[in-house]
């Protein structure tokens, strides 16, 4: 139950990472600057804690690049879209992930669909879907910047996934030094190319983001790396989905974004589709 322990950490801490993100935003740090600041100082605390070694990392070139870069804008993209929408929308809109996860894992690691899956992530899905729903379908589809940036990012997130499960020969520490490094690259990218200036912000404001990254993102990108590399990752991305629901909750509780009857079906759906696959040990395939 540790890797299902660790992701059920991980989704809870990313349902309700905005709130802190939207106050730094509001004290002048922008998403950028945040993650940069956020992961140099996880980065500063794997590296005090205990250097993980690089040998082997060389091996895998191209797919150490791709990891990297994936997981760069997964957090980069993420933080941007949460500060652009709202938050439920840009949850749901990241967590079509589970749908890229599942192609790309069968595409690229051979993983084959299992009956468990089939169940459980057109059910989350459906839950997600449903608490998205407008009367007038035509609106979902009418997507801004917020919304682009948060489905690139969960498709880049999926890569991630993917790319974590593939490289078995790298250890955590090694795979978790790789993504940090790739979300402060992705940081300074897009700081250049939006042309943010250095921000004017107290010294409070520094040490609320330095502390989220060693308190909050060291954690919980420890707990993802160790959860999807002990298990499939269409098993992981389902019980991801659970963030979902607790970033609904927590907006609906500190942001009054009210949820209706029908957004509460649907977390309930994302609920049982995340609990199935986490008690569920199934390795039946499908036949050919």
């Amino acid at each position: 139950m540790r890797p299902v322990l660790s992701l059920l950490f991980a989704a809870v801490f990313w349902g309700f990472v905005w709130y802190p993100l939207r106050l730094l935003d509001q004290a002048g740090l922008s998403g950028s600057w945040q993650m940069l600041v956020s992961y140099a100082a996880a980065i500063a605390t794997l590296l005090l804690i205990r250097r993980p070694t690089l040998r082997g990392v060389g091996d895998h070139g191209f797919k150490v690049v791709v990891l990297a870069l994936a997981a760069g804008w997964t957090n980069v993209g993420f933080v941007l879209a949460m500060l652009e929408g709202t938050v439920a929308r840009a949850l749901i809109l990241f967590y079509l992930s589970p749908l890229w996860t599942v192609v790309l894992g069968s595409l690229l690691l051979g993983e084959r669909l299992t009956r468990v899956t089939l169940f459980t992530l057109p059910l989350g899905l459906a839950g997600a879907f449903l608490m998205i729903w407008q009367p007038g379908m035509g609106d979902l589809w009418a997507l801004n910047t917020g919304d682009l940036i948060a489905i690139s990012a969960g498709f880049a997130f999926a890569v991630t996934n993917v790319y974590t499960r593939d490289l078995q020969t790298l250890g955590v520490r090694q795979k978790t030094l790789i993504s940090w490094a790739g979300v402060i690259l992705v940081s300074v990218i897009t700081l250049f190319y939006f042309a943010e200036s250095f921000p004017e912000v107290s010294a409070q404001t520094w040490l609320g983001s330095t502390l989220l990254g060693v308190f909050g993102f060291f954690l919980s990108t420890l707990a993802v790396i160790y959860g999807v590399s002990h298990m499939p990752v269409q098993k992981s991305s389902v019980i991801l989905l659970v963030e979902i629901l607790v970033g609904a909750l927590s907006a609906w509780l500190l942001a009054n974004e009210i949820l209706t009857l029908r957004e509460w079906l649907g977390g309930l759906l994302i609920l049982v589709a995340g609990f199935v696959a986490a008690i569920t040990e199934d390795t039946g395939e499908l036949d050919e």
